[in-house]
């Protein structure tokens, strides 16, 4: 192979589809450098990317909200078909197709021991934690591309058991790399579980998977809060209730006219960072969210936060949020003895069971997310409309699987 199509960040609002290096079963040279660790990788694998995903984490570098250089290479949500296996790999092989969690792990520091896995600790020499076309996060090359590298193949990579069965579900499976763990994350450490009453914030495809992941949970009543009409609709799809916080309402009083009561038994913060305040055209205040789940959560409540945060924004409203500094109403959660669970998903502790609801025909998070499959070349096309508002979960589909599947 001489050459690699990779979608590539060129500036905030742009997009490009790039020809790289083929890759090599070699990890990168500054993860190498920074950890005192061999460059060469014979645990690792070269996939064919079967599906890869554009991540709303994506479009938060391509607006230009982080520090994302240029020439970052996109893409860390890889469902591929093993074609080339290093010498120390042992139970994958050519032909196999697998999800990729987007954390990188090495399975042997204390964290992987742990199960902690998005906080690896001999992935990254910057910071526990590594994920595939993410800035910051140790360098790793994207995977919205035609192939890529995956290191520690044997403890990262979820097999498929049935090839024929996976292509047939390929458009639920290929959100185990990412969003599905993500959602599911989100709701499980908010504690939801049977009869449950729950709040999301967000409907894009987080929001969303989390909202059907309270729903396989066993929750009551599931709400969703958002400001674009065709993402509520797309909630209201699959069963929940919605509130439009464009409207100016009162969150709480909104939710109290769909449940009897203003409070919910568990809240998740599907949104992140670039949170808005309530009203048509609000600006942004990026402390929004956290402190409505707080508002709302009952007394003891556990909040899930799989919404993004960062400790660099450019773009931010003000100094203090370039750092990450945002205006929290701690005290409120304290004095409601809340529990707040943040970070990166754990992808590897849920991926397994979600695989098995998916191919028990359990699970249906394709639907959910609105699952739209585009062309390698129409992933710029595909940023411009999630970035417009669109109610869809794009899936690059790189080399024809999805199209022969169906």
């Amino acid at each position: 192979m001489s050459g690699n199509r990779v979608v590539v960040y060129k500036g905030p609002g742009e997009v490009a589809v790039e020809t790289i290096d083929y890759p090599k079963l070699e990890i990168p040279k500054e993860v190498a450098q920074g950890m005192g660790i061999k460059q060469a990788a014979p645990h690792a694998v070269i996939l064919k990317l079967v599906t890869t995903n554009i991540c709303g984490s994506d479009q938060h570098m391509v607006r230009g909200r982080t520090t994302a250089p240029v020439g970052q290479t996109l893409g860390h949500e890889i469902t591929g078909e093993v074609v080339e296996v290093g010498d120390d790999v042992l139970f994958v092989k050519p032909g196999d197709i697998c999800s990729v969690p987007f954390n990188i792990a090495c399975g042997r520091c204390r964290m992987c021991n742990e199960g902690k896995t998005g906080i690896c600790l001999n992935v990254n020499p910057a910071r526990a934690g590594a994920a595939y076309g993410y800035v910051d996060m140790g360098g790793w090359l994207g995977g919205q591309a035609e192939y890529v590298m995956i290191p520690f193949a044997d403890f990262n990579l979820l097999k498929f058991p049935d090839r024929d069965q996976a292509l047939e579900k390929i458009l639920d499976l290929t959100m185990l790399s990412d969003i599905f763990p993500t959602g599911y994350h989100g709701a499980y450490t908010a504690g939801v579980t049977t009869g449950s009453t729950v709040y999301v914030a967000g409907a894009g495809p987080v929001g969303l998977a989390a909202a059907h992941a309270a729903q396989l949970l066993g929750a009551s009543v599931v709400i969703v809060g958002d400001m674009q009409a065709d993402r509520l609709e797309q909630a209201r799809s699959f069963g929940c209730e919605t509130v439009d916080l464009s409207s100016g309402n009162s969150l709480v009083d909104m939710v109290e006219q769909v449940l009897g009561e203003p409070e919910v038994d568990a809240a998740v913060d599907a949104v992140g960072f670039e949170a808005r305040g309530h009203g048509e055209g609000a600006a942004e205040a990026p402390a929004t969210v956290l402190n409505d789940i707080m508002t709302l959560a009952r007394a003891g409540a556990s909040l899930g936060i799989p919404g993004l945060y960062v400790t660099g924004d450019p773009g931010a409203v003000d100094d203090a949020a370039k750092e990450g500094q945002i205006g929290v109403k701690l005290g409120l959660g304290w004095a409601k003895s809340h529990a707040f669970v943040t970070g990166q998903c754990p992808v590897k502790k849920y991926n397994r069971q979600l695989m098995n609801m998916i191919l028990a025909d359990k699970a249906h998070v394709a639907k959910a997310v609105n699952a739209k499959t585009i062309g390698l070349d129409d992933a710029p096309r595909g940023y411009q409309e999630f970035d417009a508002g669109a109610a869809t979960k794009y899936v690059i589909d790189p080399h024809g699987y999805v199209g022969s599947a169906a």
